[in-house]
């Protein structure tokens, strides 16, 4: 016995800085996309188009990787039509709309709306299947609804011009929140019959396919001729913010489970206002503090609860 808590306790410890690490690198693609708003003249579906087409190879790699194994289980033809329809909803629909948002809002609000998905989850989950809700995942909606709107309304200046394009942006992230929420309540019912690496690399290669789709239909930019710099960082985002953290957290959940993931995974929206600091120069307010305090504490219990 003493042996085997020997050797679990290190196993524990690195699966929590892989969490870690998973969070914190997952966080740094807002600060990504608005630098190179900030930088150079992308716009958001050419710069969604780049970071597919980089991270593709890695996901169709990991899918044939999956489907030769001998544990392997084949899709039914409906699953192949359900893995296709909720990986699109959740990163092709979800990431146009996150990039498209993030050219009105800063990194630190968008991260804020996003990570009220598990709330939208839980309310899909009472529509949809008649899930019941707990008194006290109400009231983890309230406060994590009540921190959202402490921290919105810090940053909504009525008196503004561009106040009509922050509201623009945030309704962009809010409804990208419900559909990755969406994504969410659709691989929770996938993944136990076809495994979560299967189902995550086809799932990111359908939305991937989705993404180049839309580019090649509706945009008329040439993705050869673009500032080195885009390249740079589309790179940085499909590998530091994409592919890296994605197996992070797969590994981070094979060593300590998927609650202790998610309440590890919970630092991400404080990185993001922190990172927004540093490279974006974005201001660090009390109420913003307060309204994130709040949200964490509510996504928390919905956790626990859960």
């Amino acid at each position: 016995m003493i042996a085997a808590s020997k050797k679990t306790r290190p196993y524990f410890v690195q699966g929590i800085l892989l969490a870690l690490c998973g969070a914190v690198l997952f966080s740094t693609k807002a600060i990504l996309v608005k630098v190179a708003y900030r930088d150079t003249p992308v716009d958001a579906l050419t710069l969604l188009a780049l970071r597919m087409i980089l991270s593709i190879p890695f996901f169709i790699g990991a899918a044939f990787i999956s489907s030769n194994k001998t544990t392997n289980v084949k899709f039914t033809g409906k699953q192949w039509f359900y893995v296709a329809l909720i990986g699109c909803l959740g990163y092709y629909i979800s990431s146009f709309l996150d990039f498209a948002g993030l050219k009105y809002v800063s990194a630190g609000i968008e991260r804020l709306i996003l990570f009220i998905y598990p709330t939208l989850s839980l309310l899909m989950s009472a529509l949809i299947f008649r899930v019941r809700i707990k008194p006290m995942q109400w009231l983890a909606l309230v406060i994590t609804y009540v921190g959202l709107a402490i921290a919105f309304f810090s940053e909504v200046d009525f008196g503004s011009s561009q106040n009509k394009d922050f509201l623009y942006g945030s309704t962009l992230i809010f409804v990208c929140a419900f559909t990755y929420a969406a994504y969410i309540v659709g691989s929770g019912k996938l993944i136990p019959h076809v495994g979560a690496s299967k189902f995550n690399s086809y799932a990111m290669s359908f939305a991937s396919a989705g993404v180049l789709l839309h580019f090649f239909l509706f945009s008329g930019v040439s993705l050869f001729h673009l500032p080195a710099v885009v390249y740079l960082y589309s790179f940085a985002m499909a590998v530091f913010a994409t592919v890296i953290p994605s197996y992070l957290v797969a590994a981070a959940i094979n060593r300590v489970g998927s609650d202790n993931t998610a309440i590890v995974g919970s630092v991400g929206p404080v990185s993001t206002i922190l990172l927004a600091y540093i490279f974006l120069g974005e201001a660090i307010t009390v109420w913003q503090l307060i309204g994130t305090a709040f949200i964490l504490f509510g996504v928390l219990i919905i956790g626990r609860q859960k």
